[in-house]
């Protein structure tokens, strides 16, 4: 049995780390993943050769670099029976949250908060994937993908064209009250999420780690929204919500571009 450790400079929260998963589904070689969020670590418990791993792990665009590569004489992991239960929780959360943040983001006329309910259901998509795809057939978890990759590149599309309509145009002013107490409660849900996902770890990970939250795009998002909003108030102005927008409409197209690679 050989150990080998991978830094994953853009694993920032569970949605990388469920990605990952799928995109190594599949190889007989591998018999176990250790996955640390915080430390942006993962490790490889696999039989012969490392090079499709690897193949796989760099074909995912999250900066993986091997660190080391060892033999092991471990050969028993821990199960962990409650991962789909918390799965279908996380899931539940960020999909009520896209419905809550473009529900709200359309009345409001908030382009950050509609953005931000595209990268909420972005996640939805992920832990979607890992629950229905997992133990399925390769070309029904590549189809699968393919779906969410293309539809979240969709919506990302016509939220740009939105934003241009809205920049050059004579727009109201969004409502900064609705876009700062909704990312204020999409924060404390992001929150919720994290902390259910370590649930699954060990005992001594149980507890989240700050570090895990302060590095989370979703949450760091979500303070991105906040700040927009006071600027949208300070400055009378919708541009700061146009610019968080479509700063998150970016991010939500390399999420779909990743989950894409999971379809080739």
């Amino acid at each position: 049995m050989n150990k080998t450790v991978y830094e994953i400079a853009k694993m920032d929260c569970a949605s990388e780390e469920n990605l990952i998963r799928m995109k190594l589904d599949g190889i007989s070689e591998i018999k176990n993943l250790e996955f640390d969020i915080p430390n942006r670590m993962l490790t490889v418990y696999h039989e012969g050769q490392i090079s499709l791993i690897e193949k796989s792990i760099i074909e995912l665009n999250l900066g993986g670099k091997k660190i080391i590569s060892e033999q092991t004489n471990q050969t028993e992991f821990a199960e962990n029976t409650n991962q789909a239960k918390l799965l279908w929780a996380v899931l539940a959360i960020n999909f009520a949250f896209f419905l809550i943040e473009i529900t709200t983001g359309l009345i409001s006329r908030s382009m950050g908060l509609v953005a931000d309910s595209l990268d909420m259901l972005a996640d939805s998509f992920v832990y979607g994937l890992s629950l229905f795809a997992v133990g399925g057939t390769l070309s029904r978890k590549k189809s699968i993908a393919k779906f969410a990759g293309y539809f979240q590149i969709t919506l990302a599309i016509f939220g740009f064209v939105e934003v241009l309509r809205r920049f050059f145009g004579v727009e109201a002013l969004p409502d900064f009250k609705t876009m700062i107490v909704v990312s204020v409660l999409a924060l404390i849900a992001n929150g919720i999420c994290l902390y259910l996902l370590q649930q699954s770890k060990s005992k001594e990970e149980a507890h989240m780690k700050a570090s895990m939250i302060f590095t989370s795009n979703d949450i760091i998002i979500n303070l991105g929204v906040i700040a927009a909003g006071l600027l949208v108030n300070w400055l009378n102005s919708n541009k700061p919500d146009l610019v968080i927008g479509t700063i998150v409409f970016i991010l939500v197209i390399q999420g779909a571009r990743r989950i894409l690679k999971i379809g080739t």
